[in-house]
């Protein structure tokens, strides 16, 4: 008996290290989660490969907040650890921004500074309400080079648990683009054109400043089209993409001819047109205006790619708010806000990873594209809501528009549903294609490259407001409301998905679903909730181990 327990202690001893040698030397995790949220993607597996000196990543998830935050806390540390097993150069740690409450002050001032904006959160204990703020952010360091990470979505109307779900969902592409940012040297090189009318650097300052982390931009003029059109196409063949936002004088036939050969030739270019002439600025200052239609000059070229910019408004009811003065209180002048209808609320109900869980995107004084048929693959990415319908132009607009309340019966079937930004991918054909050119271009293609454009029916969908120094707000925030909308991240993923050649921005249809308590049972039935959670786990261990023990002490006392 002594030697058959020998034997069987040896064999159990070699089995360990032997099992412990192929350990070291194959590595293998197992991702049992039905939804595989902590099955890393290809991409950011290549991505991790490149990185070969200590990454550092430090998370201020960390302090007193909600279960949903304990929660969104949980997946970041699972996804890097994950992170960390893929590559040990990966370096993190949870920080209390504000443990020490003699430089509380001092350190919220530091972070607003670096734009790392804290939320306020209500803690609700038994009933007892305190409120705490959290900064849901992480920064990444790579040698001399750091970004920052946003770890929670803002998404206007969702509960917190809702905001967590979402979050995780997008915590591996926010941690991947981070890595990619800071480890990656620009390349790309991004044309922003001027030269017609398009909007100011200050007016489209936010949504440069980010993405100058990963491109370069520089501004390019077509005033040089009319002495040398060949050298400027040449020029401008040099850029990855061009972005055109928001021209409002018309583009010469040459003009057109130079946009048109780097689309051909397989340039990458988002389009962001107002076929409409209407400020919101001037008819805040007036009160009323007449929207009336632009003449662009490119209907053409658009009509061969496969849409038309139409010259109409588009009315939803879903719609942003805007801030009107109703009066005075004392010495006090009184604000209201009311539903502009004229200002679409656009939500996403698209699983391309450009708009994928998007939050609410606002729109302006937007006008409709009609899809034509050709070769060229298109995807409506937004589009109004099922309650919207196209007014023509001319069209007197004034802000007592507000009052009105338009009922479901005045949107019959097909009308709604309205396309706003549309993706067009595949081989564009030349406006130019046996015509006579307007001027002699020897690199002239009338069909060429694979190449692909986003264009949207509103030009100020990338515009920024001012603060009071005229410094440029963050893109999407909208300071007469109060409100954030998504307009920051679908321009940033419009960007990423055209020049994103690893396939980087496809992590953003990854779906997480999180099994998260609901709070208002819990409150009705806080001590079974607690039996539950706690105490029955307590109890099955304790069980178990007794039963173990009992069985073993019986076996062996033979």
């Amino acid at each position: 008996m002594k030697k058959l327990n020998f034997k069987f202690l040896g064999a159990t001893l070699v089995a360990i290290i032997a099992l412990n040698i192929a350990g070291n030397l194959v590595f293998k995790r197992f991702d049992l989660t039905s939804d595989h949220r902590y099955t890393l993607s290809e991409t950011s597996d290549l991505i991790l490969q490149k990185i070969d000196k200590p990454l550092y990543v430090d998370v201020f998830l960390e302090g007193s907040f909600p279960g949903e935050f304990k929660k969104l806390q949980t997946e970041t540390q699972q996804l890097l650890e994950e992170f960390k097993a893929q590559n040990p150069n990966i370096v993190f740690q949870f920080v209390n921004p504000l443990e020490d409450d003699a430089t509380r002050d001092k350190t919220i001032q530091q972070f607003y500074e670096r734009g790392l904006t804290p939320i306020n959160v209500t803690l609700n204990d038994k009933g007892k309400q305190t409120e705490e703020l959290v900064f849901p952010w992480a920064v990444v360091t790579y040698g001399d080079r750091s970004t920052k990470v946003p770890l929670l979505k803002n998404m206007m109307g969702a509960s917190t648990a809702q905001k967590v779900e979402s979050s995780v969902q997008h915590l591996e592409y926010a941690f991947a683009n981070g890595f990619n940012t800071i480890t990656t040297k620009r390349q790309k090189k991004i044309a922003v054109i001027k030269g017609n009318g398009e909007l100011h650097e200050l007016q489209m300052g936010d949504f440069l400043r980010n993405i100058k982390e990963n491109y370069f931009i520089g501004p390019f003029t077509l005033d040089s089209v009319a002495k040398n059109p060949n050298a400027t196409l040449k020029e401008l063949q040099k850029y990855d993409l061009a972005v055109i936002a928001k021209p409002t004088e018309a583009f010469t036939d040459a003009e057109k001819e130079v946009l048109d050969q780097f689309v051909v030739h397989g340039g990458k270019s988002i389009w962001m047109l107002d076929q409409v002439n209407i400020e919101m600025d001037s008819l805040m200052r007036t009160g009323e205006g007449l929207a009336f239609p632009r003449d662009l000059n490119l209907d053409d070229m658009f009509f061969k790619y496969g849409v038309r910019f139409k010259r109409d408004l588009v009315k939803d009811v879903l719609a942003c708010p805007i801030t009107l003065a109703t009066g005075q209180e004392g010495n006090a002048t009184q604000y209201n806000q009311y539903p502009w209808l004229f200002s679409p609320a656009v939500y996403s109900d698209s699983k391309h990873p450009i708009v994928n869980n998007l939050d609410m995107i606002k729109f302006d004084f937007c006008n409709p594209i009609e899809i034509l048929q050709n070769d060229v693959r298109k995807t409506i990415l937004l589009h109004s809501s099922q309650y919207s319908k196209a007014i023509g132009t001319p069209l007197p607009v004034n802000l007592n528009m507000v009052a009105e309340r338009p009922e479901p019966k005045d949107f019959p079937k097909g009308y709604g549903n309205i396309p706003l930004a549309v993706l067009l991918e595949g081989n564009f054909h030349s406006v130019f294609e046996n015509r006579v050119l307007p001027f002699k271009d020897p690199s002239f293609k009338p069909t060429g490259k694979p190449g692909k454009m986003i264009v949207i029916g509103d030009g100020d969908i990338v515009k920024n407001q001012l603060d009071k120094d005229f410094q440029p707000m963050e893109l999407g925030y909208d300071k007469w409301t109060g409100k954030m909308y998504a307009n920051k991240e679908f321009m940033l993923n419009c960007v990423n998905y055209l020049l994103d050649d690893n396939g980087l921005i496809n992590i953003r249809t990854k779906e997480v679903h999180l099994a998260l308590l609901d709070p208002n049972k819990v409150k009705e039935n806080y001590t079974s909730s607690q039996i539950i959670t706690v105490a029955l786990p307590l109890l099955i261990l304790g069980v178990f181990g007794f039963l173990f023990t009992f069985l073993r002490k019986r076996r062996f006392a033979r």
